[in-house]
């Protein structure tokens, strides 16, 4: 049958699965909203208007990753395409799979600095795991569908689509298909398998360096069985918190620049690291010349070129981390480990006296407590981040919406959106920083126009206060530019759009908030004050090495 191609795109999409588009209208994409109008009033898609562009594309962001599924956002050209950017990149980054359709001005009207028009393949070039730029009508459906398989093949990303008007209202044949099966993983070497067992059953310092590709490959289970199975301690990306269990014993929690004290010295003195779907960032690793020097390190991932990337391995293997934990598993052997368990055990930091009063991991785990580990957390990026990241036990994967290799603010409310319409029977807290509030705080409208109960905590320290402990420990004191004037009435802003505000300064007040948030069933922002110059403990000073932690002032 005939169709327009602005309707061809929309059966596309059912093909997919898509029940949700997250976008803003314009004019170059003005005959896909009108597509889009039969789709929503028959209830098979619902179309999500967000507050600006880069809400929409965080949200497809945030629903790809809390489901596994591909994420979908429009948006029109010029601005609006660009408008998405910092949302591209951010999923790009983190291995995120979303399609962005764009509209485009006429094929005849290219290069000729029309109004509206960008060269939006151009500018995400380097950000995309692939791009579109349609030409032909009749191309149109076969970018469709091939854009999804490679979004979610292999290591995922986000796929571009930039459609030019002329072919949203051009006709064109149309037969439905099923969607294309994912791109063949590489097949697991058993060679190397075998290989890699023997490491790790002759090894008697061994450490699991589990990365964001755990929670890609949806292996958290396989990873359990082995770090149990040979009683291997766990140290975890900021992505792969939550793969596995913060309350295990096994678990070192985050490695890194804020990572545990015990963790950092595990990876240090370990003999082999085992690094699973991990990219070995440069906030992981510090000094490269001084990481991991006595440790054999084997390298798992799904994505060759990030093999000897930033970190020299002694051996590869190639593959799914899930089908190459899956074989790995069988093979390796039960051990007890005593010795170096208990040597790990004696690095760890006494850490109870953070957890009373107004401390911001005393104020971490307070929410945690109200909400559990079925709560899907969003977070923008900063200290609070990070205060996130060490107090809070994930217990599950994907319970963790946050930017990591990027790192966004601003990207948690829409990522916190589109976790919501994608798990509506979970709770979603959105958790982020005075100075990240600001940065998409107009989202709020949206939250608030779709009834959805996202409660949102502002660790409010009047500052950008990353920013400031950096001036504070390595530039003298000076504070540039990163004090925020107090002019933000929580309480107002959030009755401006329909919802319930509070500023609190005590466990007791916070306490009391969450639970009238909780039993009126709707979206909330809780303001929550803190000290100025509160602080992330512990810390690498950037460039040293990892086992160098600064655990105060």
């Amino acid at each position: 049958m005939k169709l327009k191609g602005a309707k061809i795109i929309m059966e596309c999409l059912l093909e997919q699965g898509v029940d949700v588009i997250f976008g803003y209208p314009g004019g170059q994409i003005m005959p896909l909203y009108d597509a889009l109008y039969d789709y929503t009033e028959d209830g098979r898609i619902r179309h999500v208007l967000t507050s600006h562009e880069q809400g929409a594309t965080h949200a497809a962001d945030g629903y790809a990753r809390s489901t596994g599924g591909v994420g979908v956002c429009f948006a029109t050209s010029g601005p609006g395409a660009t408008n998405t950017v910092t949302g591209i990149a951010t999923a790009h980054m983190d291995s995120s799979p979303i399609v962005v359709i764009t509209g485009q001005v006429p094929i005849q009207s290219i290069g000729r600095d029309s109004f509206q028009e960008v060269d939006i393949v151009g500018i995400t070039l380097p950000i995309t795991k692939h791009s579109y730029a349609l030409r032909d009508i009749d191309d149109v459906a076969p970018a469709v569908r091939e854009a999804f398989r490679i979004a979610k093949s292999g290591r995922p990303g986000p796929v571009l689509i930039d459609v030019p008007k002329d072919l949203l209202v051009g006709e064109a044949d149309y037969k439905p298909e099923k969607p294309l099966p994912p791109y063949a993983r590489p097949k697991v070497e058993s060679a190397r398998i075998k290989e890699v067992a023997a490491l790790i059953n002759k090894s008697k310092r061994p450490i699991i360096y589990a990365g964001g590709g755990v929670n890609i490959a949806n292996a958290s289970r396989e990873l359990t069985k082995i770090a149990k199975t040979s009683n291997i301690p766990v140290g975890t990306t900021l992505m792969c918190l939550g793969c596995f269990d913060r309350n295990d014993g096994l678990s070192l929690g985050m490695v890194g620049m804020h990572g545990e004290k015990h963790a950092n010295l595990a990876m240090h003195h370990a003999d082999l690291v085992l690094a699973i779907g991990a990219r070995f960032s440069d906030r992981v690793t510090g000094d490269t010349s001084r990481f991991a020097k006595g440790s054999t390190v084997v390298h798992i991932d799904v994505d060759e070129s990030e093999i000897g990337k930033n970190i020299g391995v002694d051996y590869e293997v190639i593959g799914d981390v899930g089908d190459v934990l899956r074989a790995l598993a069988p093979l390796v052997a039960k051990k007890s480990r005593r010795e170096w368990l208990k040597e790990i055990k004696g690095w760890k930091r006494d850490i109870s006296h953070a957890f009373h009063g107004m401390a911001p991991p005393n104020i971490i785990r307070t929410i945690y407590e109200a909400f559990g580990d079925d709560a899907i957390v969003a977070t923008d990026v900063g200290q609070h981040q990070m205060w996130t990241a060490q107090a809070w036990p994930f217990a599950k994967p994907r319970k963790l919406i946050t930017s990591g290799g990027l790192g966004t603010m601003g990207f948690g409310m829409g990522a916190a959106i589109g976790a919501q319409f994608a798990n509506p029977d979970k709770r979603v807290v959105h958790i982020s920083g005075d100075g990240s509030f600001r940065m998409n705080c107009n989202e709020l409208m949206t939250i608030s126009a779709h009834g959805l109960p996202i409660i949102v905590f502002v660790m409010k320290n009047h500052t950008l206060g990353m920013v400031r402990q950096w001036q504070t420990l390595f530039w003298q004191r000076r504070h540039s530019a990163t004090d925020i004037p107090d002019v933000l009435d929580y309480e107002k802003l959030a009755a401006a759009v329909g919802l319930k505000g509070y500023e609190v300064d005590s466990i007791d007040g916070l306490n009391a908030a969450i639970d009238e948030a909780k039993k009126s069933g709707k979206a909330a922002v809780i303001a929550v004050d803190l000290g100025i110059d509160d602080s992330v403990w512990p810390i690498v000073p950037p460039g040293d090495a990892i086992f160098n932690l600064r655990t105060e002032e």
